[in-house]
């Protein structure tokens, strides 16, 4: 059997197995969508209207029309997307598209009417449990939020075509890419383009679709990721990234200091247009062993 139709007949013999099951309800769809759709589809900027982060969303569809009908799922917008039926292809950021399990459950779960899942079930598929006070962050407790409010554009084939300045927040590694420059250094979240951006700090703010900005809880998160050395998923803390290039705005605060992070300025550092106390500057520089900044360039903005 060639790997073609061996890979067919699995996916016959799942489908089996599940018609042969309860119908999957609302929650079993949700962390499909949550994982491969609301990066786009959520909050004011959805596209055409159409709100994929909850079940009233859902069954509202788009201002074109409903996306999903119980008497013809076949036939139903969403699933014509997520297959290719209909162009563009869903989700924006494929391929790797949905696969053929999870687009079986999505139709399974539309033939059957669509059934709403347990509150209880829902509210725990919805809301993650964050870190408390004193746990360490890790790249699993940020990812949700990057997903959500960052990766429509931070990706291949995002909304904005090629991912800015190169910049990927589809995945830790590439998070914490130092190749063009870093905008994670572990352990100084001041000196992290990443949440400078998210703050306002450095401009443009981001997601550059806000407002609405990421809320306060969520910043918070990704400050105390950064601060507890932008761990991976497993726990463990990032590398110093030692002579990473960086590059970042923000005001002078101090000698030397960018809104409160302080830098070495020493003599072979380049110093333009006089900066004082209180100007927007930019800083060019360079991580050093320890994690800390030693700037290349200065200069008044």
């Amino acid at each position: 059997m060639t790997a073609a139709r061996h890979g067919a007949a699995a996916v016959l013999f799942w489908a089996a197995g599940l018609a042969g099951a309860a119908a999957p309800d609302y929650a079993e769809v949700a962390a499909i969508l949550r994982a491969r759709c609301v990066m786009c589809h959520s909050g004011e900027a959805a596209p055409l209207g159409l709100r994929l982060d909850s079940l009233d969303g859902l069954t509202a569809g788009s201002r074109n029309g409903p996306v999903v009908r119980a008497d013809d799922a076949a036939g139903s917008e969403l699933l014509r997307r997520i297959r290719g039926d209909s162009l563009p292809r869903m989700p924006m950021t494929g391929p790797p598209w949905l696969n053929d399990p999870e687009v079986a459950v999505i139709e399974a779960w539309i033939a059957a009417g669509m059934p709403a899942a347990d509150p209880a079930a829902t509210a725990a598929v919805a809301t993650a449990p964050r870190p408390g006070p004193g746990e360490k962050v890790s790249y699993a407790d940020v990812a949700p939020i990057f997903a959500t409010r960052c990766a429509k554009c931070h990706t291949d084939n995002g909304l904005m075509g090629a991912p800015p300045e190169g910049f990927r927040l589809t995945s830790y590694p590439a998070t914490l890419s130092a190749a063009e420059r870093v905008r994670v250094v572990p352990g100084v979240p001041g000196a992290s383009e990443l949440l400078r951006r998210i703050r306002g700090l450095s401009r443009p703010r981001m997601p550059f679709d806000g407002p609405p900005w990421l809320d306060e809880d969520e910043i918070a998160l990704i400050e105390r990721w950064i601060a507890d050395g932008a761990r991976n998923a497993k726990g463990e803390e990032a590398p110093i990234p030692v002579g990473a290039r960086l590059r970042f705005e923000g005001t002078l605060t101090g000698r030397w200091a960018i809104d409160g992070t302080p830098i070495s300025v020493g003599a072979d550092t380049r110093i333009d247009k006089r900066p004082r106390l209180g100007d927007r500057v930019e800083v060019r520089g360079v991580v050093a062993t320890d994690g800390s900044i030693l700037a290349t360039r200065l200069r008044r903005r």
